[in-house]
């Protein structure tokens, strides 16, 4: 079973997809002041925030690469040159 959710506009703008499997949701439970004092939603960073933090960068090709697993090195080329 899958269930739509009504997303916030800035999760639609970044794409997020508002279906989803039932086994990824949660019933919600509000934030408990005794054990998180001071915890509100304007304190979370948001995801435009986020992003400014910490850009992504889109990869045009993959020119080259030498090893393997963890030891791998990359030769690429961005979208941004």
């Amino acid at each position: 079973s899958s269930y739509k959710v009504e997303l916030s506009k800035p999760l639609k703008v970044r794409g997020i997809h508002d279906v989803f499997h039932a086994s990824l949701l949660q019933i919600h439970e509000p934030n408990d002041d005794r054990l998180f004092p001071g915890r509100s939603d304007n304190q979370v960073i948001s995801l435009e925030e986020q992003a400014m933090l910490d850009p992504e960068w889109t990869v045009d090709s993959i020119e080259s690469h030498k090893g393997k697993g963890s030891d791998a090195v990359f030769e690429v080329l961005w979208k941004s040159g």
